[in-house]
């Protein structure tokens, strides 16, 4: 059914209005005729206006003082602030106090009942030490007689722990 509307170009789809050619010529003249008028704006301005135009409105405005204008980023701005920032500095660090943990207040027994009760493993320890820490200058020679060492190994040293393993 479409095809049959296409293939039909009997019906071209525009409309003029009637008597639209009968007046045509009229309306080309008029529009003729009127064309001729407009070429002229209708204002006119005296002679010379433009030529004192300027003049005239810089007469009116009032002239403003230069006023000077200091840079916020000039040498001594600049100086001031980095001598600031640079005391400020110095002060915090100075002023930090850099305290190492003194292990002088503890006594002997404390560490002692720490590593003993502590689950602390002797690899831990190890792990903690360096090459220059066992070297034999940091030891202190100490003199143990045979009955304290005994006593020591018969009350603190677990004999059958070290024999079952």
């Amino acid at each position: 059914m479409k095809q049959e509307k296409l293939n039909n170009a009997n019906n071209s789809g525009f409309k003029i209005p009637e008597n639209y050619f009968d007046t045509f010529e009229d309306r080309l003249f008029t529009q003729a005729r009127l064309k001729g008028l407009t070429e002229t704006s209708g204002f006119k301005i005296p002679e010379n206006y433009l030529d004192t135009l300027e003049d005239k409105i810089l007469s009116q405005i009032s002239k403003k003082e230069d006023v000077k204008v200091i840079s916020l980023f000039n040498k001594k701005n600049l100086l001031y602030v980095s001598s600031i920032a640079a005391a400020v500095t110095l002060m915090f660090t100075l002023s930090i106090k850099k305290t190492q943990p003194m292990l002088d207040g503890v006594d002997n027994e404390t560490v002692e009942s720490y590593l003993l009760n502590e689950d602390i493993d002797l690899y831990e320890i190890a792990s903690k030490l360096t090459f220059e820490d066992l070297a034999e200058e940091n030891f202190k020679e100490v003199k143990i007689d045979e009955i304290t060492f005994e006593n020591y190994i018969l009350t603190d040293v677990d004999l059958e722990g070290i024999m079952t393993k």
